[in-house]
């Protein structure tokens, strides 16, 4: 074998020059080939994903690796599985496996939190998505928009269906599955021949007071299917086939791009070239956004795919270089609520220690003096302009005299010498036309 395991998180892989010595590999988890679905949905950390998921994170779990190395086994399971559906099989891969957990835990959940789902099932196909539960052959290629409300990359007009049940998400399972584009070749019997996501939303709802006010999370999990990368020259691929092949490896290619741009820290703050592709767009935000993803690098331990083998590795080796910063995701109303809640009780911490301070009980008024208003209060009194002696009466140039006096001035003032009064905050800035009646004497000369 090509591949070994020399202990618990590690790979050995043979050096493709000669003379050199085997390369090292760490990753969280190593499962090596008589591993079992079931150690894959435990070890992986599947379950913690849909736990996050639940609680209003975005969520991903995506399979790469070359085609033929188990990334759709990994994920639903081997082929026909779902043509006769048993429940009871332990083949059933990590999609099946999750919804199982889903609504376990949904039936666990506290009696004021209520969960909807919905689902989603697209593929890229030629760099063309596809609705894989609303299929039409003369369907144009569904595009993909930027959001400026989510700051995202989302699929206009995508079909969606609301599961109440378990048997409603492995419908969409099944029915997407029928309708993805596979075909045979010398490496893969069943090559997938497009990039699929399949999507549960889960939005939570709770119940956060007596008056009625719920708060919702929108969280989702997105299930990942790549295609494999190919080599012509050994799946002997020609016409259409080839052509889906280099559509592949070219929309597999800006992944490992932005893969290598984001693990690298001097390149994550520059140009990460998500718009390169419809995958890479729809991936963003799990490989460099607020989500948290969950990356399966599925070889072959034969030497005639080391060369395959080694750059997966290499891909997954960067990938977990790569560090996200998951948020939850809420309408912006509710975060409000929850603001001004964080608020109230810092307010109602604070009270109680100064209280704790006077030595009063917690539940003590405070019947403090009320200091009197502050007189802030100015009055601005502008007197009428007085003529410049030496430009002579009426039509020289006037100085302009304003004075600020207090209230009780105001009184001892003769009215001839006060044109406009007007009361102002002393940290106001007012603007008043003080000369009314000297402006209006000069238009009736003027005429």
């Amino acid at each position: 074998m090509a591949v070994t395991f020399p202990g618990e998180g590690q790979i050995w892989a043979e050096s493709t020059a000669k003379d050199m010595k085997p390369k090292t590999f760490s990753f969280n988890v190593v499962f090596e080939g008589d591993a079992t679905q079931e150690d894959v949905m435990i070890a992986s950390g599947m379950l913690r994903l849909i736990e996050m998921g639940m609680d209003g994170y975005s969520t991903t779990v995506f399979c790469y690796g070359q085609t033929g190395s188990g990334k759709t086994h990994t994920l639903t399971g081997p082929p026909g599985l779902f043509k006769k559906m048993d429940f009871m099989s332990e083949d059933h891969g990590l999609i099946f496996r999750s919804f199982v957990h889903l609504f376990r835990l949904i039936e666990e959940s506290k009696e004021d939190v209520n969960y909807v789902l919905r689902a989603s099932y697209l593929e890229i196909y030629n760099e063309q998505v596809k609705d894989l539960l609303n299929p039409n052959p003369d369907q144009r290629s569904l595009q993909v928009r930027w959001s400026k409300k989510v700051r995202g990359f989302y699929v206009e007009n995508l079909f969606t269906v609301e599961c109440n049940e378990i048997d409603d998400l492995v419908a969409v399972l099944e029915e997407g599955l029928s309708n993805r584009h596979v075909r045979g070749h010398n490496l893969n019997e069943f090559s997938s021949r497009s990039h699929t996501i399949l999507t549960v939303h889960i939005t939570q709802e709770q119940q956060e007071s007596e008056e009625g006010i719920f708060l919702s999370k929108h969280g989702k999990i997105n299930f990942v299917d790549l295609a494999g990368s190919e080599k012509s020259s050994e799946t002997q691929t020609i016409g259409k086939s080839l052509e889906e092949a280099n559509n592949i490896n070219k929309s597999l290619l800006t992944l490992g791009t932005c893969i290598s741009a984001l693990s690298d820290p001097k390149k994550k703050s520059g140009h990460i070239p998500y718009r390169d592709s419809k995958l890479t767009k729809l991936l963003a935000d799990s490989l460099g956004g607020n989500g948290v993803t969950l990356m399966v690098a599925c070889i072959s331990p034969a030497k005639s795919s080391l060369s395959e083998s080694l750059c997966t590795l290499r891909y997954a080796a960067r990938a977990k270089r790569i560090k996200t910063k998951p948020i939850v995701i809420m309408d912006p109303r509710e975060k409000l609520i929850i603001s001004l809640k964080r608020e109230v009780a810092a307010l109602e911490l604070e009270n109680s220690y100064l209280k704790a301070q006077l030595g009063l009980a917690p539940d003590a008024t405070l019947d403090l003096p009320v200091p009197p208003p502050k007189n802030d209060v100015k009055i601005v009194a502008r007197k009428m302009p007085v003529p410049d002696s030496k430009s002579g009466p009426g039509l020289g140039k006037r100085k302009r005299r304003m004075s600020i006096v207090n209230v009780d001035e105001i009184s001892k003032m003769p009215p001839e010498d006060v044109t406009n009064i007007v009361k102002v905050s002393a940290s106001d800035s007012v603007e008043v036309d003080a000369f009314p009646a000297f402006r209006s004497g000069c238009d009736r000369r003027r005429k």
